[in-house]
């Protein structure tokens, strides 16, 4: 017969819970924030999205890296052992990656980054639906409850409640759902390679990847931007606390309560962008774009 636990041990137990919800909490927190502070620097310089995008990728990859150099290794040579773990990283790199970085830049870019973090959510609809495809049954009356409750939602952030006309520019949305695609994705595509290899190791090497493939198209070092020491000042807290550190204490967090209770913990991250794009940029949203913000929320608190 088992043992039940002992009164230390549930209050470990405990302990630990409690110290996995506030680093998760925390992570949610600073993603949120950094929408913020990207629109900010993007409105206010001479930085586009892609230029944005490269270098977060690049700042936050190698700081990824020196991490899993320090705490996995010898994890770093068995990934580049053959062509299959390469061509493995790629496919992470080049969907989860580089669709969640640059979708995320593009749709704050249009939009503002209280909407881009909502739409951002509805990466959990299209994980259902994978799901619901590849065990080939059929979705549970809530995930369609959830469905119906999220496309309402879409449906009033891009019209504001008047089907004629759009609130929204058509390239917020697109890149809105690129955004949520590629956390779909994220979600999905890298899990067994990271275990594997490890968080550190997949995200650094993931993340210098699609920015080094980026690369290509828009070369940083070519058209820096003209900023002043405020202008940098946001930009290394962008790379090194908004994306490094907040992208690190949601995964801690995440993998000691759990992925479900993990997504519900997510949903803070609209509300912390938009009650920073309140006080500190100024933005207004109509009850329209409350109401959609709310019901995009509530699907997540259905659907999981």
């Amino acid at each position: 017969m088992a043992k039940l636990p002992t009164r230390n041990a549930r209050r470990l137990m405990r302990s630990s819970m409690t110290a996995g919800f506030l680093y998760a909490l925390a992570g949610a927190v600073l993603w949120g924030v950094n929408g913020t502070i990207s629109k900010y620097v993007m409105s206010n310089y001479d930085v586009t999205p892609l230029w944005f995008s490269i270098v977060r990728q690049l700042g936050a990859g190698a700081l990824f890296m020196a991490c899993a150099l320090w705490r996995t290794p010898r994890s770093i040579p068995d990934m580049f052992s053959g062509w299959r773990p390469v061509l493995q990283l790629m496919v992470i790199a080049l969907t989860s990656v580089m669709f969640v970085q640059l979708g995320y830049l593009e749709t704050i870019d249009w939009t503002n980054s209280a909407t881009a973090t909502v739409l951002q959510c509805m990466s959990i609809l299209i994980v259902m639906v994978y799901a619901c495809i590849k065990a080939r049954k059929a979705p549970r009356r809530r995930d369609v409850v959830g469905a119906v409750m999220a496309l309402a939602g879409v449906f009033l952030l891009a019209t504001g409640g008047n089907p004629s006309e759009l609130a929204l520019p058509w390239q917020g949305i697109v890149w809105g759902l690129v955004n949520a695609f590629g956390g779909a994705a994220m979600s999905v595509v890298p899990i067994p390679a990271i275990k594997k290899w490890g968080n550190f190791a997949v995200n650094g090497v993931s993340f210098l990847m699609s920015g080094i493939a980026m690369c290509v198209v828009c070369r940083p070092w070519s058209s820096m931007p003209h900023m002043d020491a405020l202008g940098w000042t946001l930009l290394a807290l962008s790379v090194v606390v908004g994306t490094f550190v907040s992208f690190a204490l949601y995964l801690k967090g995440v993998s000691v309560i759990g992925a479900v209770k993990g997504t519900m913990i997510d949903t803070c991250e609209p509300l912390a962008a938009t009650v920073t794009s309140v006080l500190w940029l100024g933005a207004s949203f109509t009850p329209a774009d409350l109401t959609g913000f709310a019901l995009i929320i509530a699907m997540v608190f259905v659907t999981v």
